[in-house]
């Protein structure tokens, strides 16, 4: 059964980010199911560190970026917004070129609060980076 009130559509999240740091990094959504979000994200220029590998910064944006647009796609009253409230990363392995997959999958939805846990792979699969997302379920902005 899926999670959405509002079902995501890969379309306008992409029109939503343009001009935003999810466009600048690169990052593009490609699929949604029942009860996730993935997307994906260039390792270049944009995204690594001095070393030459993805910078744990980037892998941040890119998990915020799925966690936050899936959450308020399951927002319960349609007045309000879903905000980061908090993000912790452990990155597990680093990658120096290619692409950084993500998924998010929701732990827990409520009404005053959201968690996400985001889990990000290289183009092999091997897991890079775990992180868990806390959003703040708050008024939107007033018209």
């Amino acid at each position: 059964m899926a999670i959405w009130t509002q079902t995501p559509n890969l379309e306008q999240m992409m029109k939503a980010s343009q001009n935003t740091a999810v466009h600048h990094m690169g990052i593009e959504y490609l699929e949604v199911g029942d009860d996730f979000v993935k997307g994906r994200m260039p390792v270049d220029e944009r995204t690594v560190q001095p070393f030459g590998i993805l910078h744990g910064g980037a892998s941040v944006l890119l998990a915020e970026t799925l966690g936050s647009m899936a959450a308020n796609c399951c927002l319960k009253d349609p007045s309000t917004v879903a905000v980061g409230l908090d993000i912790n990363a452990n990155h597990i392995r680093p990658v120096t070129g290619g692409w950084v997959y993500g998924t998010a999958t929701a732990l827990h939805i409520g009404s005053a609060t959201q968690v996400w846990e985001i889990r990000l792979e290289n183009e092999a699969g091997k897991t890079t980076c775990i992180s868990r997302l806390t959003m703040a379920v708050t008024n939107g902005p007033s018209s």
